[in-house]
């Protein structure tokens, strides 16, 4: 089944994320929070996105093929304003998990772990000091990081990584972050 305007769509809403991404970054925009013409463009893919699913179901790459899969993971990814839509996604691509890249499920997982501020399974994500994440459990990850086709890190980058006790310390660095996801409804 060819769902070609959708194709077509969902990469260009993905396209237009990056570009408005790019100029904000461009001009020195995008620390500091949520910038807010960042945010209008992360719930207005999210929004079209939705009706998409609705209409054809999650866009597996059988559906709109990999390039459009790959922007409908980036839409995903970025509407971190809506934990809902964001948590209903990932079940939806472990549903799919045979016709969706294995790493979008992994990234996804990591990052609304990260946002209710509990530990990641694949390190993914990045604190504001650049450092990783705390995960859950640092012997086996390597092992799920194969699973999903990541690179495997070094026994030294592994020990870089802050305990999961130290997750309150790392969260209550930015008050503002905090803030955001008190109100967003991540935590």
């Amino acid at each position: 089944m060819n769902h070609l305007p959708f194709e077509k769509e969902l990469i260009e809403m993905a396209d237009k994320d990056l570009s408005v991404r790019e100029k904000l970054l461009l001009a020195g925009e995008l620390s500091g929070g949520y910038h807010p013409e960042m945010e209008k463009i992360h719930r207005a893919n999210a929004q079209r996105l939705r009706e998409i699913i609705a209409e054809i179901g999650y866009p597996t790459i059988s559906k709109v093929g990999e390039e459009a899969n790959d922007a409908a993971w980036l839409i995903i990814q970025h509407a971190i304003g809506e934990p809902e839509f964001m948590k209903t996604s990932y079940a939806m691509m472990e549903k799919h998990c045979n016709d969706i890249n294995p790493i979008h499920t992994a990234y996804l997982y990591d990052r609304i772990q990260v946002f209710q501020g509990k530990p990641q399974k694949y390190g993914t994500q990045l604190t504001s000091d650049g450092i990783m994440y705390p995960v859950e459990n640092k012997e086996k990850l390597n092992t799920e990081r194969e699973k999903v086709n990541l690179r495997v890190l070094s026994e030294s980058d592994i020990n870089k990584i802050p305990e999961v006790q130290d997750i309150p310390e790392i969260d209550n660095k930015d008050a503002e972050y905090t803030a955001w996801r008190k109100k967003t409804g991540w935590i």
